[in-house]
């Protein structure tokens, strides 16, 4: 292991560019701080209307009537749509059934806050009142509100029509659990008989919200010819809109979607919700409709993350070899199937190289809103199991737990235990980060304890697609698909400014709809800066040769004899013939415009070989209170290659946060009743600049294998290790374990008090 002198947020750098890995002021910066950046809320147009929805009081409950005649009677309401102007198919999926009754229930409703109707009318206040007209009668029915509570016999059934996928059958069993399927890689029971030492743990997470600043809005416009434009905020324009074809039964062709800028998404502004809603008012009242929802709307009825029940069991030989993993993954998927537990599955023991791994996952409904995507989306989960179920074994090893993470620790060529094997990766080398650095080594105070843990994602890859446009001033004009939403403009424009040897100023990043560009998947899934990043650099490439080829037209000569070195085009036998960039993109016109243009699929789950990301965390618990403090962090991932290290180190900062609130302080506070008590950012804890401290950072560099930049996804995994190197913290300062999350001081003096026996 080489020592290495630290400096606050540090890149460890192995490969220098020209323009990828500065720091170049973001394109949309000025916009946005002069408040001229045009979000959700913000759009406007003629004759607009506005919408309002009305939500179930109830989290489980049949439908028996509903009466809109009042609603419908009132002045200055031009619209009111029910789950009846929706398209029922007789041979739709029950996919497509599920979607359609998330958007507004027909039969049943399955938590609090489930959209039934909504009215359009001339102002907000209208149709507020509106709302408030529709006389809804309801069979109320018990609910079902935890993974494990769901899976009993005697539970509750969310949806009748809902049958089990064993192990990727369909069978004729009606329960709660959409789904059970496992991950097998070589022998569990040898791996257990072979195994000195055994820990085994039973963990809880709870549901939190992604907590994006701005609330979820969207304007509609159906027009007479049947097409239909759409401005929302979203996080994939053409998600938006496959997602609007299949629930409203119109080809993608006639759906037209403008992204908005984008006030914070985290995965949870992937789905569509008001979208659907705004377009059926609109097609109803001939108007545009804009609907935007209220905080407790996105609260109670948006995805958030899913609650889950985890068991772990490891057991290793005393030198610290692990000999055998197993995990029993039980995820909240909300009120209809789809948790991230597959997800989960795929990173919980991603990060180890063990002959001997058993993996089952559920996928269960309870009654609470159809779980999203959030950050490395059920890997946060998983971690909080294993990564302290493998600090008590190394406490039970007498080892050091990263000395213990590194004899096990994947490499090229490890098989993950769903099946695909690891390319070029950096575990090894954020452990060796981790254990050189000073923090891990420096004195700690006072009822003061310190943790580590280390988390993986796997990134993906998908469809993307760029134009360029070369113009007469030596700019370029980026035309994208993909939603900005952590600086992506800057970090893809660097990648096309550092093939065509440019400055990044003299790139003109937009963002359009999507009529204007190719397919291009979400942003999400830390893909974009590695994946339409790699396209702009497929783009710019195709740029440099149309570009050659005018200047070989221009000199008479071949046009392999020409080259672009350094943002210059020469000739490789004779000096005298050079143009700079600049100064060739003024002699083009005449020859036509260049546009550079590339489409790809730049690979699936596991792009890059994805990216791994670890924890030093300091906290300081009060043995009289229970009140946590984290006193120190420090984040450390392995970003491929930064392409503006600044972004990297405010994503690797940003999920951390994300990961102490999640760890100390937030969750989803239910009633008995299925209502959510804490639905303003008052009662949600979130953390703010009071509550943390300022977050080190390093950044490593291990190339991506794949990507023409190394490239790997870094919005991701630094969510992942915080809360389990939280709880090893907070183990390490109380002598307790905690199992559960959130590890508030009441669950802290409980712990304290059960082990004095008070």
């Amino acid at each position: 292991m080489t020592t290495t002198d630290y400096e606050r947020n540090m890149v460890l750098s192995s490969v220098d560019y020209k323009v990828v890995g500065t720091r170049p002021i973001r394109p949309d910066g000025a916009d946005k701080v002069t408040g001229r950046a045009l979000y959700g809320a913000d759009f406007d147009t003629s004759g607009l209307l506005h919408g309002h929805v009305l939500r179930s009081p109830h989290a489980h409950a049949r439908i028996k009537s509903i009466d809109t005649s009042k609603a419908e009677a009132l002045q200055g309401v031009l619209a009111v749509v029910t789950s009846k102007d929706l398209p029922h198919e007789a041979d739709e999926s029950d996919a497509t059934k599920y979607s359609r009754d998330n958007m507004l229930a027909s039969d049943k409703v399955l938590y609090k806050g489930h959209a039934i109707a909504a009215v359009a009318a001339s102002n907000p206040h209208v149709a507020e009142e509106a709302v408030g007209l529709i006389e809804i009668e309801y069979e109320i029915l018990p609910s079902v509100m935890t993974a494990p509570n769901g899976m009993k016999a005697d539970a509750p059934i969310l949806l009748e029509n809902l049958r089990t996928e064993e192990l990727g059958e369909k069978t004729d069993k009606v329960s709660n659990v959409a789904q059970h399927f496992q991950h097998v890689k070589g022998d569990i029971d040898v791996g257990f008989a072979d195994a000195d030492v055994v820990v085994e743990r039973e963990y809880n997470t709870v549901t939190v919200h992604q907590g994006y600043i701005e609330p979820h809005a969207a304007t509609a416009l159906w027009n007479n010819d049947g097409r239909l434009h759409i401005w929302c905020s979203t996080q994939g324009s053409f998600a938006a809109r496959d997602a609007l074809a299949g629930i409203l039964a119109i080809p993608v062709s006639q759906i037209r979607v403008t992204p908005l800028e984008i006030g914070g998404g985290f995965g949870g502004k992937i789905p569509v919700y008001v979208e659907p809603i705004a377009a059926l008012l609109s097609k109803k009242s001939g108007h545009a409709v804009k609907v935007v929802m209220s905080r407790a709307d996105v609260f109670e009825s948006t995805g958030p993350t899913s609650g889950s029940n985890i068991r772990i069991k490891v057991g290793a030989k005393n030198d610290g070899k692990i000999t055998a993993l197993q995990g029993y993954l039980a995820f909240e998927a909300g009120g209809y199937p789809g948790s991230p537990v597959g997800a989960g599955a795929i990173c919980i023991f991603a990060a180890y190289d063990v002959d001997n791994v058993l993996i089952d996952g559920y996928d269960v409904v309870v009654n609470k809103p159809k779980s999203a995507p959030y950050r490395a989306p059920g890997a946060p989960n998983a971690a909080f199991a294993c990564e302290q179920a493998i600090d008590e074994l190394a406490g039970k090893l007498g080892m050091d737990p990263i000395d213990l993470r590194l004899k096990n620790a994947a490499v090229e060529g490890t098989r993950r235990p769903d099946g695909p094997a690891f390319p070029r990766i950096g575990c090894i080398e954020v452990l060796e980060a981790m254990k050189s650095h000073p923090h891990y080594s420096a004195p700690l105070g006072p009822n003061q304890g310190r943790g580590v843990a280390i988390g993986y994602w796997f990134n993906i890859g998908f469809q993307s697609s760029v134009n360029i446009n070369v113009n007469s001033d030596g700019t370029i004009s980026l035309i994208e698909g993909s939603t900005d939403i952590g600086g992506t403009r800057a970090s893809i424009s660097m990648q096309a400014a550092e093939v065509l040897g440019i400055p990044m100023e003299d790139v003109r990043p937009s963002i359009v709809d999507t009529d204007s560009i190719g397919f291009t998947g979400v942003t999400g899934g830390s893909r974009t800066t590695y994946a339409t990043g790699w396209v702009a650099y497929e783009a710019a490439q195709d740029v440099a040769r149309q570009m050659v080829e005018r200047a070989a037209a221009i000199w008479d000569v071949e046009a392999d004899g020409i080259e672009l070195k350094d943002g210059v085009f020469q000739s490789k036998t004779d000096p005298e013939l050079k143009m700079t960039f600049k100064e060739l993109a003024g002699q083009i016109e005449g020859g036509g415009t260049v546009v550079g243009r590339a489409s790809m699929n730049t690979g699936g789950l596991g792009a890059g070989g994805g990216s791994f990301a670890g924890n030093i965390v300091d906290v300081e618990v009060d043995p009289d209170t229970g009140k946590t403090l984290v006193t120190r962090m420090t984040a450390i991932q392995d970003a491929g290659k930064a392409i503006h290290p600044s972004y990297v180190e405010g994503q690797m900062q940003g999920g951390s946060v994300q990961g102490i609130g999640w760890a100390l302080n937030e969750e989803y506070y239910m009633r008995e009743d299925g209502s959510m008590a804490n639905t303003s950012l008052l009662d949600y804890r979130m953390p703010t600049s009071l509550d943390i401290p300022m977050i080190d950072t390093v950044i490593v560099e291990v190339a991506s294998s794949d990507h023409p930049y190394g490239v790997r996804g870094v919005g991701e995994a630094n969510i992942v290790p915080p809360t389990p190197a939280i709880a090893n913290a907070v183990h390490n300062a109380t002598g307790n374990r905690m199992a559960n999350l959130p590890i508030n001081s009441i669950a802290i003096m409980e712990a304290k008090w059960k082990k004095q026996g008070s």
